[in-house]
């Protein structure tokens, strides 16, 4: 079936219990519905996919957050390049690019550079990261000195990291953000639940699509949500799409833009991550960053950063 002549159908499920209809309607769900437009492929599909236990995956997922923390686990090479650009314009004001390797042996990592090429203010003179994305970059992808005894254990660790002094706080929301889109941050100030787009009273102002498509050549089913028109500026999340793999559900790629503006705070965030099954380890393989964003003890930041990995 060709694509442009793919038809797609209405299913509509509780974002609380998800139940399965056995036929195309819409019904009047008030808040504590979605709709969510289905593929007609999936639904005549003969593999028995059943939409109640893949939207529950997509609310547990861990695989994504999972690859992050196998990163700590492997030898590989990276290649970084972080842009700061002036505050207005797009004039780069300070800027690096690098050449990294990470050594995984006997249960601790290491990290050489292997080559680095800095302009304006990026380090301080003692070295010291001057932009806080760039702080929070080399505390995702570099290493200091030795690192002993971790491992890929995902249960609860953002929660753990969520401790400490404000700045590893804030790091750990912003982490939470990446890692875990979809679900409510708390602490973030004025923000409330509006992160969290499966519950009831979020869920209502998106439109969710489910179809199929082959990424870096995997079939997948992919799941997006986007906002619906009037409510852009009653939402965190203004694209959500992710593609998953059919064979086990695990994410291979997601695309997700941040939008939000308060008068202590503002962001605007693009990232488009790409995974890849290296022996039993799914790992990142590429990412992008595009971020303008204000808080009001940090000044504004417009940064920009890729990392490509090879394993």
């Amino acid at each position: 079936m060709k694509r442009n002549a793919i038809k797609y159908l209405f299913l509509t499920f509780s974002v609380l219990c998800f139940p399965v209809l056995t036929r195309a309607q819409v019904l009047d769900t008030g808040n504590y519905f979605a709709p969510i437009l289905i593929d007609e492929i999936i639904i005549n599909s003969k593999e028995n996919f059943n939409i109640g236990d893949f939207i529950n995956r997509i609310k547990s997922d861990t695989t994504f957050y999972k690859a992050f923390r196998s990163m700590h686990l492997v030898t590989y090479n990276a290649e970084n390049d972080i842009k700061i650009f002036e505050k207005k314009g797009t004039k780069i004001k300070a800027s690096l690019q690098s050449e990294t390797k990470q050594i995984y042996r006997n249960g601790c990592r290491t990290m050489n550079v292997l080559d680095e090429k800095v302009t304006g203010d990026f380090y301080d003179k003692k070295r010291n990261y001057n932009y806080y994305t760039a702080e929070l970059f080399a505390s995702l992808f570099f290493t200091k000195g030795k690192v002993c005894g971790e491992n890929n254990i995902v249960k609860g660790k953002l929660e753990e990291e969520s401790g400490g002094s404000s700045i590893e706080k804030n790091k750990a929301k912003l982490k939470q953000l990446m890692f875990n889109p979809g679900s409510k941050i708390s602490g973030i100030p004025l923000m409330g639940n509006k992160s969290a787009i499966f519950e009831p009273d979020v869920a209502r102002m998106y439109d969710f699509k489910l179809s199929v498509d082959t990424k870096n050549g995997i079939d997948c089913y992919v799941f997006e949500a986007t906002p619906k028109p009037g409510f852009l500026n009653d939402v965190v999340y203004r694209k959500f799409k992710t593609w998953f793999r059919q064979s086990d559900y695990s994410i291979i790629s997601r695309d997700y833009a941040l939008v939000y503006n308060t008068i202590a705070y503002d962001f605007n965030v693009v990232i488009h991550v790409d995974l890849e099954q290296k022996g039993q380890m799914l790992l990142p393989s590429y990412i992008s960053y595009n971020g303008n964003w204000f808080a009001f003890t940090k000044g504004r930041e417009k940064v920009t950063f890729t990392a490509k990995f090879d394993y």
